[in-house]
């Protein structure tokens, strides 16, 4: 088994890398020889699309001849580590309601027409296989839930990214109200999280 492990906070000892620590490190218990692959975007950041990017993007015949060349390295790089991948674990503060621009920056690279996805006449098919993918998000407000008091748009908005590529076994694991708890609480909350974990792998498997 091949984890690719993703993280998005620029702080190192953020709640958001504590769990999706948390979820590899649960993992790890169900599939001891399974192989981890980082890509740390909060302290390493891609680049965000640039004009050769979009210049090959824009021309169907540079992208039918293959030209692409140097302006699409780093998205077939991309791309490659999620293909290799057999489960991928990504954790993200959740940042003005939506998701951090290092997570966007990442989205824009491994969403493209033709490699990872086929536009039909009924809607954008994902070119992908799915495997299952396990978002731990850290929010310092209250998203989902009864006690919900803020908007959330970025789990739908995940949800859509990587369903149309083919990834539609989306887990989200929310680390709630992180400005009003101290992390002996916020420990409790992600064993608890954590734990859903087992049901997700035997439905999957």
């Amino acid at each position: 088994m091949n984890i690719l492990h993703i993280d998005c906070s620029p702080r190192p000892q953020s709640h958001s890398r504590r769990l999706s620590a948390a979820i590899v490190t649960k993992l790890l218990a169900l599939a001891p020889g399974a192989r981890i692959s980082r890509r740390d975007l909060g302290l390493e950041p891609i680049p965000h699309t640039r004009s050769d990017y979009a210049a090959v993007l824009a021309s169907p015949a540079a992208l039918a001849a293959g030209s692409t060349g140097e302006a699409m390295r780093l998205s077939e790089q991309l791309i490659h580590e999620i293909e290799a991948s057999d489960i991928v674990v990504i954790g993200t503060p959740m940042n003005n309601f939506t998701v951090p621009s290092v997570l966007k920056a990442w989205i824009d690279q491994i969403l493209r027409v033709g490699r990872t996805i086929r536009p039909t006449p009924a809607g954008k098919v994902g070119m992908l296989r799915d495997r299952p993918v396990f978002v731990g998000i850290a929010s310092g407000g209250v998203f989902a839930g009864e006690h919900a008091n803020q908007p959330d748009f970025l789990t739908p908005y995940l949800s859509a990214a990587l369903g149309c590529i083919g990834l539609k076994t989306v887990h989200f694991l929310p680390l709630q109200a992180t400005a009003f708890i101290d992390e002996a609480r916020a420990a409790e909350i992600r064993g608890t999280l954590v734990a859903t974990i087992d049901a997700s792998m035997t439905s999957a498997a």
